[in-house]
């Protein structure tokens, strides 16, 4: 008998199919039980859901079953890809079809677009979402989720998200949004911790540990929030006279950093990278604008 036969055909919006147990998929899940939602689960490799359904959840037999159990539909696996090939199926596409998809997964903008259009020719309700925090603050006050598509479709579902606790963002109805913001996003955490990697490297080829550093790098930190916002002002009004820093005196500041590394064996290809688009821009003749000329210069095929 099915581990699904006592569900009726008309799930209520008290209910949540998660699909893809991952470490996120398995965070999302444990949430909404915790919040007392109604939560039924799916996994392509089985036998991970044993604490889950310990914790009241309804294990499916197949995705099939799974997508049929609920009204809303929450998938969080790898990347597109994945996603692909658990619900471009047939059999999946027809049960889906009426039905809300939250797609939590990672990918680019283009495929979340497309998966909005794949979605609409299946009569699928489609949202394109990110988690930017880690699986240790699902379910906290601390989780960010963010979340693109059609407005209607996240306010008639809002209130069972929110069951996720944390903080909940609509970007606007361009299904592409969302993925936009976690890709921009990532790229400011990625490229900060390979900084810091390289900072930690030179200083403990110099002598000083990583935790006496690190404090001093807090300070560091602390200057990026208003310099955050002032480079946003500056690129959003097209605005790069140098009011403090020119170009000209960071690319100084970087060849320093370069020759300090190299000196000791250091890579310093990340420096270099950044360096070499200073050198670009002030060759363009920007080379008394501030840093943020550097976005027109990267972006100029735009």
């Amino acid at each position: 008998m099915s581990a699904l036969t006592h569900h009726t055909t008309q799930p209520t919006r008290t209910t949540v199919t998660v699909i893809g147990l991952g470490p996120m998929g398995r965070a999302l899940a444990a949430a909404f039980l915790k919040a007392g939602v109604t939560t039924t689960v799916w996994n392509r490799t089985p036998g991970r859901d044993g604490d889950l359904v310990a914790s009241g959840a309804v294990s499916a037999g197949s995705v099939e079953e799974a997508v049929t159990a609920s009204d809303l539909i929450v998938v969080c696996v790898v990347d597109y890809n994945a996603t692909d090939a658990i619900l471009r199926r047939p059999e999946v596409e027809a049960a889906l079809k009426g039905r809300t998809l939250v797609n939590l997964s990672a990918d680019i903008p283009d495929r979340s677009r497309e998966a909005g259009r794949w979605a609409a020719e299946h009569g699928v309700r489609y949202l394109d979402g990110a988690i930017m925090t880690p699986t240790t603050t699902i379910g906290t006050p601390h989780g960010v989720f963010l979340y693109s598509g059609p407005q209607d479709l996240y306010d008639e579902h809002k209130s069972v998200l929110d069951e996720l606790s944390g903080s909940h963002s609509f970007l606007g109805e361009d299904v592409g949004r969302a993925a936009a913001f976690d890709l921009a996003l990532l790229d400011i955490w990625w490229t900060s911790m390979t900084g810091y990697m390289h900072a930690l490297t030179i200083a403990r080829a110099e002598g000083i540990s990583a935790q006496e550093l690190a404090p001093f790098a807090k300070g560091i930190a602390a200057i990026l929030p208003p310099s955050f916002d002032e480079a946003a002002v500056e690129i959003d009004n097209d605005d790069y006279i140098a009011k403090v820093n020119p170009i000209t005196s960071s690319a100084s500041t970087m060849a320093h950093i370069i020759h300090a590394s190299e000196a000791r064996g250091i890579d310093a290809s990340v420096m270099r990278a950044a360096e070499g688009l200073t050198r670009r821009a002030i060759g363009l003749g920007h080379g008394g604008d501030e840093l943020t000329r550097l976005s027109e210069v990267m972006g100029r095929h735009l």
